[in-house]
């Protein structure tokens, strides 16, 4: 009797445990279901400069002009968006694409120096593969767009559990609002009429299939269980030699 109460018992903290750890495991849920983006007219993407990055600049005549800590880290735009140079000091950058900070920036040395031609690149432009890949985590980015194929191959493919048909995509608009996608690999034809273009910034989550869920639910509750279960058991065997 003692012992079917406690299976009995165990099984419905077993069930409450799992459905209520499911909410906790899975991220980026939203009572809205994430829209699948359609077709979009080819475009030009462009990078554009935010407060912290780092800034990699030489100014190819003026090699002197370039510390060695800049080559190596970048420089920092601060939180205001400036950065500070030798000779033209406080500029600011944050807003621009890197054509048009390097073309401001050769307009003001200009004033100081002869055909002072510049090269400028933002060093630390990444996205981030999350979820149920091989290697979740940064991927840094050397040119302004990747796209999630690309994406998931640098973090080492889909794992066992990935759901394929609903990667979740997060990116910012225009007015930095943050956006919600989700794109279905396993349809050519569904890839066609993705959205498949990431830019820097983006997360890309690949969510958990039920049975990976159901077994972290799973194994939470036993590690839980378990002292309580060694407890009754002792319980029960005080019991048998006292009767």
């Amino acid at each position: 009797m003692l012992r079917t109460k406690i299976m009995l018992w165990t099984g419905v903290l077993f069930l409450l445990s799992g459905c209520a750890s499911k909410s906790d495991y899975q991220l980026f849920q939203t009572q809205e279901e994430p829209a699948v983006e359609k077709a979009v007219p080819h475009q030009k993407i462009e990078y554009k400069i935010l407060p912290h990055d780092r800034l990699a600049i030489n100014v190819y005549k003026y090699p002197e002009l370039a510390p060695t800590s800049m080559t190596e880290k970048g420089i920092l735009v601060d939180s205001r968006g400036y950065i500070s140079l030798p000779l033209i000091h406080r500029v600011k950058l944050s807003g621009l694409t890197q054509t048009q900070a390097a073309k401001l920036l050769e307009r003001k040395y200009k004033m100081y120096l002869t055909d002072p031609t510049l090269n400028l690149e933002v060093i630390n432009k990444r996205i981030y593969v999350l979820g149920e890949v091989k290697k979740p985590g940064v991927v840094k980015l050397d040119k302004e767009k990747l796209t999630i194929i690309e994406a998931v191959a640098f973090a080492g493919d889909f794992t066992n559990s990935a759901v394929r048909n609903n990667i979740i995509v997060i990116s910012h608009n225009a007015q930095n609002q943050m956006t919600m996608r989700k794109v279905d690999m396993t349809s050519f034809n569904s890839m066609s009429l993705s959205n498949m273009v990431i830019k820097p910034n983006d997360i890309i989550y690949v969510q958990p299939n039920k049975w990976k869920t159901f077994k972290v639910a799973s194994n939470d509750v036993m590690s839980v269980l378990d002292p309580i279960s060694k407890l009754i058991g002792t319980y029960a065997s005080v019991k048998y030699l006292t009767d």
